[in-house]
């Protein structure tokens, strides 16, 4: 008898539903995908809940036309867990310090899923983003996985255009695309 070789299975952290679009299509071929929705950042609850929305109708939509199972596992939703792990950094720039404890708050809790079983590693779909520094994230990354000992992709999917492609899919599925990345210390006057 044949051995049976299943694919990998990869936590995907997703900020939101337009930037987990191209990440999921090019990790599709390699890996079985879950995403993880642990969003504590985006601090208004309707913003939240419109996000999480098109996440699942995304997933619901794509996994259909691509005749793939796409899972999604969401974590616990209370920004006053983001509120707390920025205290201090308020004032501080966007992209700066205040965005790399995010970074690390999104992804310890991404990273200790991994931990507790039933994933073989775990990435996340920041890194498509031109507003989010593949550096920092990427080091996060890497320092999470050696202290859950789990294996981070480490993806950087703003390469070979993964963000006109994520704008591409996003426009095709009539996704919702904010102009914020969730926080109310980034949200932009309208």
């Amino acid at each position: 008898m044949q051995a049976y070789d299943a694919k990998k299975r990869i936590l995907l952290h997703s900020c939101c539903g337009p930037c987990s679009t191209a990440v999921i299509r090019r990790l599709i071929p390699e890996f079985s995908v879950t995403v993880f929705f642990y969003n504590p950042n985006i601090t208004d609850p309707s913003e939240y809940e419109h996000r999480k929305a098109e996440q699942i109708r995304f997933l619901k939509e794509f996994g259909a036309a691509e005749q793939v199972e796409i899972g999604m596992i969401e974590g616990s939703y209370d920004p006053s867990v983001y509120y707390n792990a920025v205290r201090g950094l308020e004032q501080a720039p966007e992209g700066g310090a205040r965005c790399s404890r995010c970074f690390f708050l999104r992804l310890r809790e991404t990273a200790r899923r991994v931990a507790e079983g039933g994933f073989d590693g775990f990435d996340t779909t920041l890194t498509v983003s031109p507003h989010k520094n593949f550096d920092t994230i990427s080091a996060i990354g890497k320092d999470l996985a050696g202290i859950w000992r789990v294996r981070y992709l480490n993806g950087n999917y703003k390469k070979r255009d993964g963000y006109r492609e994520s704008l591409a899919l996003s426009a095709q599925y009539g996704l919702y695309r904010q102009n914020y990345c969730g926080c109310s210390f980034s949200r932009r006057d309208p």
